[in-house]
């Protein structure tokens, strides 16, 4: 019975071929190039528009009213008349 496991794990490991074995070093190599430019770029993508939110929180906090200040404001104004 051994043999026979040993043998199965011979075809399998064999029939197991991954596509890294198969392509040649230049096609990988330019492929994980690819894979790390598209990664930055994505990222580039996100801190843009993190900045871009940031940007337009801020816009809008500067153009509140002082009603709408005072109505966000978590003091209790009566305490003080």
């Amino acid at each position: 019975m051994k043999k026979k496991k040993q043998g199965k794990s011979n075809n399998q490991a064999e029939e197991k071929a991954t596509l890294k074995d198969a392509l040649n070093a230049s096609v990988l190599e330019q492929l994980k190039k690819k894979q790390q430019q598209l990664k930055t770029e994505e990222e580039e993508k996100k801190a843009a528009a993190e900045q871009r939110k940031r940007e337009e929180r801020r816009q809008r906090e500067k153009n509140k009213s002082f009603e709408e200040l005072l109505n966000e404001s978590s003091m209790d104004w009566k305490k003080f008349k």
